[in-house]
């Protein structure tokens, strides 16, 4: 199975591509140094552009592929790499690059707001609609889980990729783009036209009551401009149905704008705690962010994180945790502690530069090593087997628990990671088509097409067990009538609580 959106992944992540925004970028100014502040520089700018022009002029005259240089990705790479012998998350961006980076904060994106996956029945593979974003295109055209594309504007679509597929559904603002779908509901073949608009994409997912009065809440996307009041809204929606405590789940978060995350933390922090402090070579790089409202949420709280939480979330989860405010539960963070300012460079392209530092309320830097360690290792998150364990410096919290810094958030409850194995990828494929027909009522006691799909809402608004022993029953005899039903019971059987 493989999934893709209509947007291209975010750049806000973590891995090795030299125009990648590591996380957690602090979108603070210019990052030029203060007035009256001399910053010799013992190279001069002209000798440096002068050197570069001289070796891109003998590369091209000389290298065995110089009718085919491009001068441009050359001076790129080498802008590139004199960045990363500085640190891992200063970067170089070319306009185009620029323009996509800075435009990832405003979680908007022209298309239809639409995720599709492809999923393989029969040996046949398929592409099918994930979800809608509300509010979209895509949700107004009537677009819904399960159906299948077939073709985009009339030509057919088997065999491409989610990922081809997801480029053939872009396009341009105000243009429409014509899909033919299998629709879940019906299984009738209907064309809709879809016009492509500028569509938001919701940082945070609607909240979702659990068992026991405990409230969910996603923040798994990255911090972006809208990331608190979406957050907000989840919260609020969440008290009114009733609940008394509360799971913020930072799985995956890579980071983003810091004062989003910043918002977070001081909604559950009392009045004047410290969230988290940055210091910079230069004055203007240096700041300590306390708690300014005088309301704040009491309940319990447990945070979620693992080893690809990272930069803002980090600062949550620290603030969390330095504070004895909420249970950290996971595994050891990422460890990106460095802030990043944004420089405009003419022609329109960018840098991010490290300016900073983050440390927690307790002084506790949450930035890994990076100085003996290879690039590769640094972003696969490899330690050497003589730092696992080990931390740099060690503090106190305000009950006096002891904690560690210097190796990003050492959870204070440790969860083993949950990977994917072999037999769970072959489970996903009968349980999206379960999924399917369930809903739609080909499967169960239904009485019409939506009541099944009714059932499940209603659990999913009062917190009830979605997966009942019916609805376990019922898979099971879905898995046993498709052709290799006896590995694939097998597989039920051993992943029981996966398949729930």
């Amino acid at each position: 199975m493989a999934f893709a959106q209509e947007k291209p992944l975010p750049q806000i992540q973590i891995d090795a591509e030299p125009f990648t925004l590591a996380p957690g970028s602090s979108f603070s100014a210019s990052g030029s140094a203060p007035a009256g502040r001399n910053r010799a520089a013992s190279v001069r700018p002209e000798t440096i552009q002068s050197d570069i022009d001289e070796a891109i002029s003998i590369i091209t005259a000389k290298h065995i592929s110089a009718t085919t240089t491009d001068t441009d990705r050359l001076a790129n790479s080498a802008i590139s790499s004199m960045l990363k012998t500085l640190d891992p998350h200063s970067s170089y961006y070319d306009p185009v690059e620029f323009r996509s980076l800075l435009g990832e904060y405003e979680s908007e994106y022209s298309g239809t707001g639409s995720s599709i996956a492809a999923f393989f029945r029969s040996g046949q593979m398929g592409i099918y609609i994930i979800s809608t974003f509300p509010g979209s295109p895509a949700e107004k055209s009537g677009l819904r889980f399960g159906d299948r594309i077939t073709s985009v504007n009339g030509r057919p679509i088997a065999g491409l990729s989610p990922d081809a597929v997801r480029d053939l559904i872009r396009g341009k603002t105000g243009v429409n783009v014509r899909l033919t779908v299998e629709r879940a509901a019906s299984l009738r073949v209907e064309q809709v036209e879809v016009r492509r608009e500028k569509v938001h994409e919701p940082a945070v997912p609607k909240g979702v009551v659990l068992r026991g009065g405990t409230g969910y809440i996603d923040v798994t996307n990255g911090f972006g401009n809208t990331t608190y009041k979406e957050f907000d809204v989840a919260l609020r929606d969440l008290k009114e149905r009733g609940i008394t405590s509360l799971i913020i789940d930072l799985r995956g978060n890579r980071g983003g704008i810091l004062s989003q995350a910043i918002k977070i933390a001081e909604r559950f922090l009392p009045h004047g705690a410290t969230i988290v402090t940055q210091r910079g070579r230069y004055s203007n790089d240096v700041r300590t962010w306390k708690v300014e409202s005088l309301h704040r949420e009491k309940m319990p709280l447990v945070v979620l994180v693992d080893d690809k939480s990272a930069s803002a979330s980090e600062v949550i989860a620290g603030a969390f945790q330095d504070n004895d405010r909420a249970i950290i539960v996971g595994q050891k963070t990422f460890g990106k502690g460095l802030v990043q300012n944004v420089l405009n460079l003419p022609g329109g392209a960018g840098l991010t530069l490290t300016a900073a530092r983050y440390y927690t309320p307790t002084g506790r830097s949450i930035q890994r090593d990076y100085e003996t360690t290879s690039l590769y290792d640094y972003y696969q998150n490899r330690r050497k087997p003589v730092e696992i364990g080990r931390s740099t410096f060690a503090a106190k919290t305000v009950t006096d628990r002891i904690v560690y810094g210097g190796d990003g958030i050492n959870p204070d409850e440790i969860l083993p990671a949950d990977p994917m194995t072999p037999l769970r990828y072959s489970l996903l494929d009968p349980i999206f088509f379960f999924s399917r027909d369930y809903l739609n009522g080909r499967i169960g006691p239904a009485s019409s097409d939506n009541s099944n799909r009714q059932e499940i809402r209603q659990k999913v608004l009062f917190g009830e067990e979605l997966v009942d022993g019916t609805i376990k029953k019922k898979f099971s005899e879905f898995v046993a009538a498709n052709p290799g039903s006896d590995e694939l019971a097998r597989a039920v059987n051993l992943e029981a609580d996966f398949v729930e």
